[in-house]
């Protein structure tokens, strides 16, 4: 009897042990180019390697399962086993343009491999997957024609804004850090909303010695919080996109939420540039750096604006339509070449093209730009495609500018080791000539 529970709860340690070993399994996949700058030439083979790991480890036995598009419209897909030398896929082009290739891992009980499928302070755990490319000759590539009265309309939009008086509301709120003030602040501007956010001013240094840093958000509504540690070197103004006031109510932002669902999507809106979403958001951008120039602490010079994805779009609205921007930092910029679609480019997530959308597109906005850019794009973000990024990084017409690609990086998702390069007027540095990455 008591051999046979002796025997028995070894079993159960034992299957215990054996499910914890499965549960801890940390399954990714990671993929390299046979160039470290994968940039290719019109029909140069594109040498894909797949692999797949636990941890740090590389995995055999595993199935992957791949599917192949590009901007030239051709298809491919297949799957093969991977050893721990991973599993080799070839495609090419034939013009210029971006090829993107989708994998997922498939377990010997025929299931997807679960692992960390999304990063950030919350990960979630989900089937594994790759998701990214390479591409051809992309400083050839070229967006539709801009129209012709482009800087006309910019400028009677102006014209709109100047003749609101530049009225400026704040309240001073409780701040964390020292020698800073910080505000909730809303300001008159023309279009059916004001200007709001938050604005924060060092206190210890002299008037007009401050640079100024303007934030612009991603796609959404969303409860608008103060920042927790603003600034102690800059003036800094965060505004939401949607002229919200700082302090509404969770129940406003839900009502809010539901009234601008799919909001910059809706055909009618965007038949005509003055009755699109985005003219009142331009203009809300355009008044923001207005009043951010108007504070007696701003140093005259220093004007940085920055902003993730839609945020991006903002932010190269600014650097377009206002000289005295004087440098940005934007990572994966939205609606980047929209007629890019008419020209067979990939999609992404963007709205159905329109003449009137031409006057937001920031690849248009980029030629006019003259801060100093630092651009970021990822092979696999067909929310804010590649191909648009790049186009914006061809169109700006000076050297102060710079790209960073990222492979195997979707919008919200990082690949574990991925490969980088930088694309300068100067030249392309790889990897491993950039300074080191936590990735």
């Amino acid at each position: 009897m008591n051999n046979a529970w002796t025997h028995l709860c070894a079993a159960a340690t034992a299957l215990l042990l054996f499910s914890e070993s499965l549960s801890a399994s940390d399954f990714s996949i990671r993929s390299s180019t046979d160039k470290g700058v994968a940039i290719y030439q019109p029909g140069e083979k594109m040498v894909f390697t797949f692999r797949v790991m636990d941890g740090e480890t590389p995995v055999a036995g595993k199935t992957l399962r791949w599917f192949r598009t590009g901007d030239d419209g051709k298809t491919e897909h297949g799957e093969g086993l991977s050893d721990e030398d991973g599993l080799v896929v070839s495609t090419a082009m034939q013009s210029p343009g971006f090829v993107r290739i989708k994998v997922e891992a498939i377990g010997e009980d025929g299931k997807p491999l679960e692992g960390k499928v999304t990063s950030g302070t919350e990960p979630k755990t989900g089937p594994i997957f790759f998701d990214g490319g390479a591409c051809v000759d992309p400083d050839k590539l070229r967006a539709v024609g801009e129209p012709e009265d482009f800087d006309a309309f910019w400028k009677s939009a102006g014209s709109a804004l100047e003749r609101v008086p530049m009225d400026a509301v704040r309240k001073e709120l409780p701040c964390k850090s020292a020698n800073v003030k910080l505000y909730a602040v809303t300001v008159a501007c023309a279009g059916p909303k004001p200007v709001t956010g938050y604005l924060s001013i060092p206190t210890d240094m002299p008037p007009r010695s401050f640079p100024a840093v303007v934030t612009f958000h991603g796609y959404g509504v969303r409860k608008h919080w103060p920042p927790e540690s603003p600034s102690q070197s800059a003036i800094t103004l965060d505004i939401n996109a949607h002229g919200m006031a700082p302090d509404s109510a969770d129940a406003s932002v839900e009502k809010l939420r539901e009234e601008l669902k799919n909001y910059g999507f809706d055909p009618e809106e965007n038949k005509k540039p003055e009755t699109t979403y985005f003219y009142g958001m331009a203009l809300r951008v355009l008044r923001a750096l207005q009043y951010v120039k108007s504070l007696p602490e701003w140093n005259g010079k220093d004007l940085e604006c920055n902003g993730p994805s839609q945020g991006g779009l903002q932010a190269m609205w600014a650097a377009g339509l206002d000289p005295d921007v004087s440098s940005c930092r934007i990572w994966s910029p939205w609606c980047c070449d929209l007629g890019g679609i008419t020209l067979g480019r990939l999609r992404g997530w963007r709205s159905d093209h329109t003449r009137a959308l031409d006057y937001f597109d920031p690849v248009f906005h980029a030629k006019r730009a003259r801060a100093k850019i630092h651009l970021i794009a990822n092979f696999g973000d067909y929310t804010c495609p590649p191909s648009g990024v790049w186009i914006l990084y061809n169109n700006i017409p000076h050297p102060k500018k710079s790209l960073e690609v990222n492979q195997g990086c979707t919008h919200g998702f990082e690949m574990k080791g991925r490969r980088t390069f930088c694309i300068t007027p100067a030249g392309t540095k790889s990897q491993a000539e950039l300074p080191e990455s936590d990735g």
